[in-house]
């Protein structure tokens, strides 16, 4: 498929509809409260940090997004809140005018008919020679691992490590990472997290969250902690920090 892959700022016609793509995040993903310090500005502010790609032969939809955020590292290890300590970073440089000292991937989404045809790693390349383009020498990401929902119960710290017979990591998606030069560096232990009550819960998920105790949701990489004598249910979502090399 030629793709013509740019960023949102040099594409604003994508602006209006580029959260309408289809996709397949469950709907609990999108309830992270985080996400509200990064997307309102992704269409503006922060247009130049997410990159568009549409078909050449069918110029004007949408075929995959990827979207980055510069943050305040400040030289220290990468943050055990991950995708979410990363867009806060950025959020706070901001607002203290100050001038961001590292870049982050946060979503490669891909259309739904499209999964499975190679993009997501096109769109992990792209997001590294843009973030060479811009200046930064490396670029991390918090990955999270595809294969991970089915086996929730398995510790991040040992998935993540995982690899198959050939070195490569057992995850797909971490493959994809290894092979365009990252490097696994740690597990990003709360990395999201989603609080709600019970109802939003059950809205979310269509499952009753009517016990105490852990339950496991479709699309979630860990168990979500349910409590209903006090009505409501938190998951904490671990994910894998990935260091791209840039130089």
């Amino acid at each position: 498929m030629p793709l013509k892959i740019t960023t949102l700022a040099e594409r604003p016609e994508f602006a209006p509809g580029i959260w309408d793509m289809d996709h397949t995040w469950h709907p609990f993903m999108l309830e992270d409260p985080v996400a509200d310090l990064f997307y309102p500005l992704a269409t503006t502010t922060l247009s130049e940090y997410v990159l568009v790609a549409d078909d050449e032969a069918e110029p004007g939809r949408l075929v995959a997004r990827a979207s980055m955020t510069p943050f305040r590292s400040n030289g220290t290890e990468l943050p055990d809140d991950g995708w979410d300590g990363v867009i806060r970073s950025g959020w706070l440089a901001r607002a203290r005018d100050e001038t961001p000292d590292a870049i982050s991937a946060l979503e490669i989404t891909i259309r739904r008919d499209l999964l499975g045809t190679g993009l997501s790693s096109v769109m992990l390349g792209a997001m590294r020679e843009h973030a060479a383009r811009l200046g930064y020498c490396e670029l991390v990401a918090p990955v999270r691992p595809t294969m991970k929902h089915l086996e929730p119960h398995t510790p991040m710290s040992e998935y993540a490590f995982r690899n198959r017979a050939d070195g490569l990591p057992h995850d797909a998606w971490l493959r994809v990472h290894v092979r365009a030069g990252g490097k696994i560096v740690k597990v990003a232990p709360r990395s999201m997290v989603v609080a709600g009550t019970l109802a939003e819960w059950r809205e979310w998920t269509g499952l009753p969250f009517d016990r105490t105790g852990t339950v496991e949701v479709p699309g979630a990489l860990t168990p979500v902690h349910c409590d209903v004598e006090h009505d409501h249910a938190v998951y904490v979502e671990p994910n894998v920090w990935v260091s791209h090399p840039l130089t």
